[in-house]
């Protein structure tokens, strides 16, 4: 257990070099906490505009200034650099790997950007290293992905390396909980592996939660997602039942938030949005085929929540109908494009979706975001540049479409200002107006 020791007095001295791979949403935290408590980092990315934008000093991530990154790289030691250079591996001490995971048009797990991660880490693989992937994932990938790889030179994990699974619990824009306050889950493929990821997370967050391997830990974080994903898709199909029963859902949820057990409140909207709620359930679904097992619950909430979309593009198109004017070339202004309020983030964001399926519908569809001054999105061909919100261009519009609540909105100044407000979020609460639909 000689290497374990070594690597340990490594981390516990602050002498391990760390290796951080993929710098977005998830990666570039973590950077910043182990700096946070002096350890020197590189960074890897396969975006060079990414890297360059770190390098000199300036950040790409809304929650995180630039002064944040300056900090490190703008001194005589750098704590920390980005590169692209993956060769560089074979210094660090620690890899942890944070790169996407999403899914195909399939909906079933697209794996590629971890797989070429581990490639390029087993090429440059040396004893006493610990590598931990933090990507969201389906139960059985390190060990049936990560791991055969890194084995294929002779090198036995526990011994000779050691390899955890620990999932990221990022979420962007939050204020009440930061990396270092979120506890952290560890994996190990061994009992030493395990020892390994407790000595590095314990470093740099409060509370390291061990468990017994890493599907355990795989399993961790997709039931937390899950979790979210059935509740709010229950949310979601209570308030279009509501709707037709002409109940308030969001009154009736105030109300049962005042039970103070046995209830939880989760809140409608147009859709899912974010890297992991949207896809975390189809990556389990996906595995539990191997065991020829049915997640039909899961399945359910899936197929509500992508149906919101729809389901509020119908509700425009009545609105509209309601004021004698069809959705077919109406001039329709979408108030935000990110997943959720007040981050820039637009990872499978619903607004996406709708700005999609109104268009298809022959609607003139054009966005504001204070955020996202440029939207563009491969999967659905979508590239757009933000409106100015101002009373001349909302009166425009044949319809405002409340989709993301930011909190920099004035949402009296948007009711005065329009013809006709659908807002799927309620952040036109209290603002009593004939203009007013809640979709």
């Amino acid at each position: 257990m000689a290497r374990l020791s070594r690597l340990i007095r490594l981390i516990e001295d602050k002498k391990a070099k760390i290796g951080v791979i993929g710098l977005g949403y998830v990666g570039l935290p973590i950077v910043l906490r182990f700096c946070e408590e002096g350890f020197s980092v590189t960074g890897f990315d396969v975006d060079q505009a990414k890297i360059d934008s770190l390098n000199r000093g300036r950040s790409y991530i809304k929650h995180i200034p630039d002064k944040s990154i300056a900090s490190l790289i703008k001194r005589k030691d750098p704590l920390f650099t980005a590169t692209s250079d993956m060769s560089r591996l074979r210094k660090a001490d620690a890899i942890i790997i944070c790169v996407p995971t999403p899914l195909s048009e399939m909906r079933e797990p697209e794996m590629k950007y971890v797989e070429e991660t581990a490639k390029a880490i087993a090429k440059a693989l040396r004893p006493g290293q610990l590598i931990s992937l933090e990507s969201t994932t389906y139960p059985g990938t390190t060990e049936e992905v990560l791991l055969p790889l890194f084995t294929a030179k002779g090198l036995k994990a526990g011994a000779d390396f050691f390899l955890v699974f620990s999932p990221e619990r990022e979420d962007p824009g939050r204020k009440d909980y930061n990396t270092k306050t979120t506890p952290k889950i560890v994996g190990g493929v061994t009992p030493a592996c395990l020892n390994a990821g407790k000595a590095l997370y314990s470093r740099i967050v409060d509370r390291v939660i061990p468990v017994s391997s890493t599907q355990a830990a795989e399993m961790s974080k997709l039931l937390e997602n899950i979790y979210r994903s059935v509740n709010i898709a229950l949310v979601n199909e209570l308030k279009m039942l509501c709707d037709r029963m002409g109940i308030d859902i969001w009154e009736v949820i105030e109300a049962s938030k005042t039970k103070p057990f046995g209830f939880q409140a989760f809140y409608p909207g147009p859709g899912l949005g974010g890297h992991c709620i949207p896809i975390d359930p189809f990556y389990l679904t996906w595995k539990a085929r191997e065991y020829d097992f049915s997640t039909r619950f899961i399945e359910l909430s899936g197929e509500i929540n992508t149906n919101m979309p729809y389901y509020v593009a119908q509700k425009v198109m009545e609105a509209l109908n309601e004021r004698g004017k069809p959705l077919k070339g109406s001039r329709i202004l979408v108030l935000g494009i990110a997943y959720k309020k007040n981050v820039d983030d637009m990872r499978e964001s619903p607004s996406v979706e709708l700005i999609r399926i109104l268009k298809e519908k022959g609607a003139k569809v054009d966005y504001n975001d204070p955020f996202i001054p440029v939207a563009v999105s491969k999967g659905n061909g979508l590239k757009m540049r933000s409106t100015p919100l101002t009373q001349k261009t909302i009166k425009r519009y044949d319809c405002a479409l409340i989709a993301t609540d930011h909190s920099s909105y004035d949402y009296r100044k948007i009711v005065e200002w329009s013809k006709l407000v659908v807002d799927t979020r309620n952040a036109t609460a209290g603002i009593r107006s004939r203009k007013v639909v809640k979709a």
